[in-house]
């Protein structure tokens, strides 16, 4: 479709020259020009993730959940408990204060914590993507009511015109017959 046709489209339904739109703007009235189905985003679709991202997104998935708070929960209080009831004999590893036990968790904190927060980057990404991809549908949408309205606003205004110009003709012939009705 010519420039000038798409400009046209974009001033119609969103009253800005088409030069003037965003680059998203440009692909909706590009599809409603060509009345292209909108494409999905392959982004959306694909697992194209490396082995050590697959690996950070099932850490976040189990670090975020309550199996895991639970299970740590178990572990730590069986921990203390063990080193609070062996203490002064061998069976204590970590008496009290936990300094062992301290220094497990800092390591799994600072380990643990870049790896969700690389998994949630992704998931951000994916989001921002699925965004993109609504709203160029939702415009689209929008934009391709508008575009129907006009073509009804424009069929109602034939339909208008055609049915006044057969009532003024039905007028004429009725005055060409005069008040009798029947023309001679």
């Amino acid at each position: 479709m010519a420039i000038e046709a798409k400009d046209q489209l974009a001033k119609n339904l969103l009253g800005s020259p088409y030069e003037t739109l965003t680059p998203v703007q440009r692909s909706v009235i590009d599809l409603i020009a060509t009345e292209a189905p909108t494409g999905l985003d392959s982004r959306l679709h694909t697992d194209d993730r490396k082995p050590g991202e697959k690996l950070s997104d099932r850490v976040a998935a189990v670090g975020g959940s309550w199996r895991f708070i639970i299970g740590f929960a178990l572990v730590l209080a069986i921990w203390m408990t063990w080193n609070a009831v062996g203490q002064g004999t061998k069976l204590a590893f970590d008496p009290y204060p936990f300094i062992f036990l301290n220094l497990m968790l800092s390591t799994l904190a600072a380990v643990q914590a870049p790896i969700i927060m690389m998994s949630q980057n992704r998931a951000a990404a994916r989001d921002r993507a699925a965004a993109e991809h609504d709203y160029i549908v939702n415009l689209r949408a929008e934009l391709e009511i508008m575009h129907l309205h006009d073509k009804m606003d424009a069929l109602r205004q034939r339909e208008l015109l055609e049915i006044i110009k057969r009532q003024n003709e039905s007028l004429r012939i009725l005055r060409q017959q005069g008040p009798g009705g029947i023309g001679v």
